[in-house]
């Protein structure tokens, strides 16, 4: 069993205020058990004014996480807010992680890391937490990949750090005190729990019918659909061009992709259409894989989450809990009302202890038509882990 506390402060610049916050909120709840860890996201200026580093020294637990733009619990909701929900259990262990700096696809530093944390157990961790740096020369595929193949497939539940700047340069992961620009964060959690996940991104009807299949393609290049470039493809289903022949909007036509595997389809985003006519997308677009044309907005986004938080309310109670990331593209998307989202998962899990923050790319299993588990990352996604 993981018992679940949750506390948060807006004291940006009084470093004992926001301490003094979070350490009464938490006493005010259930006590700690013998294994605790604590996951945070905060709006970047908490690192900056020192309320992490003297947070992570006031507690008696390690804790880990990542700057966000926005979050929620369900005790309050907000972007400029410092979230802690705590993990801790009798039988649960967590072991924490870092990696040396990232940069590039290269899975040296994962290993290093890996053979500091999980190698030398006999036995299996049934979860990895991940915290993720936004690195545009590191791919969530790769990283979900590389993952797999050095952990034996664990799944593998996350989340890439993301600010309220425009390039995200504030952007950072969280251990302990400490804050990276280019170091992966994770926590592995070893016992008898059986996660479970729950994947919220389009609705099949706000799609377009027709269906595409990726007959080129180069990493996270999509080249041709139906044996013609991506721009002539779009452009046939009625997306419209700029006066430069540009496709306009792209951001808001995500593609739905299947990979024909059995399991489950994910959400990738074109980023650019290049003046060859290939779509530059935020992640891999394999060919053979089947892809539709989707459509995101604010309501599209409120939908979804609504009817995905409703399957993961009934599957948790009380004695369990949720962790939950969100696109920071859903989040945009709901343009004035960017609330909308954190409240109807407050009103949905008001009895259910969770924890939302809105991430830069998503990192969630998908299951197969056996049942078996597949890592991914995801675009324009909302994920959630109930443990």
């Amino acid at each position: 069993m993981i018992r679940i506390l949750s506390a948060h402060t807006s004291e940006i610049d009084d470093v004992q205020a926001a301490v003094a916050g979070i350490t009464a909120q938490l006493d005010a709840g259930q006590r700690t058990l013998k294994n605790s860890v604590g996951l945070v996201s905060c709006y970047a200026e908490f690192v900056e004014s020192g309320v992490v580093a003297a947070l992570a020294g006031a507690l008696p637990f390690p804790i880990a996480g990542i700057t966000t733009i926005a979050a929620a619990s369900n005790s309050g909701q907000g972007e400029m807010l410092l979230f802690l929900t705590v993990l801790s259990s009798d039988d649960v262990e967590f072991v924490l992680g870092i990696t040396d700096p990232i940069s590039g696809e290269d899975e040296a530093p994962l290993r290093a890391a890996w053979k500091k944390t999980g190698a030398g157990r006999p036995d299996k961790a049934a979860l990895m937490l991940s915290f993720c740096p936004l690195l545009f020369n590191v791919s969530g595929d790769f990283i979900v990949d590389a993952w797999s193949a050095i952990t034996g497939n664990v799944p593998n539940f996350g989340t890439l750090a993301v600010d309220h700047n425009r390039d995200y340069h504030e952007a950072r992961t969280i251990l302990n005190g400490e804050a990276y620009r280019d170091r992966y964060v994770f926590v592995l959690l070893y016992g008898s729990i059986e996660p479970r996940f729950f994947i919220a991104g389009i609705r099949e009807e706000k799609a377009f019918r027709e269906k595409g299949v990726v007959t080129a393609s180069q990493g996270n290049q999509l080249q041709g659909v139906n044996g013609i470039s991506v721009a002539d493809y779009l452009s046939g289903l009625g997306l419209a061009r700029d006066e430069e022949g540009k496709i306009k909007g792209i951001n808001a036509y995500p593609f739905i992709l299947d990979y024909n595997d059995g399991t489950q389809p994910v959400i990738r985003v074109m980023f650019a259409v290049t003046p060859g006519g290939s779509a530059v997308c935020g992640g891999k677009i394999p060919v053979g894989a089947t892809l539709t044309v989707g459509i995101i907005d604010g309501d599209e986004v409120l939908a979804t989450s609504a009817a995905i938080l409703n399957r993961a309310a009934a599957a948790a109670d009380a004695e369990k809990g949720a962790l939950i990331f969100s696109c920071i593209g859903r989040f945009l998307s709901q343009g004035y009302e960017s609330a909308r989202e954190m409240e109807k998962a407050r009103e949905t899990l008001e009895k259910i202890p969770f924890h939302l923050c809105y991430s830069g790319g998503e990192l969630c299993p998908v299951y197969g038509r056996d049942g078996t588990l597949t890592n991914r990352s995801h675009n324009d996604t909302m994920v959630i882990c109930v443990l």
